[in-house]
């Protein structure tokens, strides 16, 4: 795909969230609007080797969504990278659905770890990417993060594992949208500058704007020939509920479901936006 197209699979991804939360009356619009421009980077604009018609293929570059309540984001680029059916998204939720909460690596292809609760993700990805090195692979390990998750202390004891083990197949990403479920996350817990504070630890840091696709892509592509001995970072400038007026910036949205009257204007908007 090309910028354009990227772009307009990204604004259709946003249609598809809004959708699937109304029709669930739960979830989590904000952080999955907030992070859905990176998840079409890594899997629709080349960056991510992957094969939806083989979701095991041991060659696959592996991905875990650290932050699991915006899994809405995640069902939505896998249903347009062709593991799952766009007409599925609408069970999110939903008794004996498939699509839960959170995702759930035994039944969703394509998921590749089960994820929830805040702070493990880093260390599981960890442990793959250490793993892969281990059995000689050449495979690369993405995982997006939120910055509210980094107050965890287990992100920080990953952090100082990944760099002790050299582990420059690894690509952690924060989608730095500055909020999280109780507010801002410098009232809720100041985390200081995420990018010096894993520079500290031994990191490769780099800054991106977390809605730029295309510098995105580039950014992702060049990490992934660097074999420097440091893990990677990247700390995304992004905005929670992107894309949607009544939602950008707020963080009411982080965990409640719009109802049919919102859902319409904010799909009017987003097809207007996607012109």
């Amino acid at each position: 795909m090309d910028t354009l197209e990227l772009n307009a699979a990204a604004n259709e991804m946003r249609k598809d969230i809004i959708r699937m939360l109304e029709a669930a009356g739960s979830g989590h619009p904000g952080g999955s609007l907030s992070c859905i421009d990176t998840l079409a980077a890594l899997y629709l604009g080349g960056v991510m080797e992957h094969d939806s018609a083989n979701p095991d293929w041991e060659e696959r570059d592996r991905f875990v969504l650290a932050k699991g309540h915006a899994a809405p984001a995640l069902y939505a680029v896998l249903a347009h990278a062709g593991y799952l059916t766009r007409e599925e998204l609408a069970s999110l939720r939903k008794l004996g659905s498939r699509l839960q909460g959170h995702p759930d690596s035994n039944l969703v292809p394509g998921v590749e770890v089960s994820t929830g609760s805040l702070g493990q993700g880093l260390s599981i990805a960890c442990g793959i990417a250490a793993g892969l090195r281990l059995k000689g692979g050449d495979q690369h390990v993405f995982t997006v993060l939120g910055d509210g998750e980094c107050q965890e202390g287990q992100v920080w004891e990953a952090a100082t594992f990944a760099a002790h083990q050299k582990l420059d197949n690894l690509v952690a990403i924060v989608d730095a949208n500055g909020l999280q479920i109780d507010g801002d996350t410098h009232d809720v817990c100041q985390v200081g500058d995420l990018g010096d504070k894993f520079a500290a630890f031994g990191w490769d840091v780099n800054r991106v704007d977390g809605h730029d696709i295309e510098a995105m892509i580039e950014l992702f592509n060049t990490l992934k020939a660097k074999r420097d001995g440091k893990p990677h970072m990247v700390i995304e400038t992004t905005v929670k509920g992107k894309g949607v007026s009544f939602m950008e910036g707020q963080a009411g949205w982080h965990g409640k479901a719009p109802n049919a009257e919102e859902a319409s204007i904010a799909l009017a908007e987003l097809e207007e936006g996607g012109r």
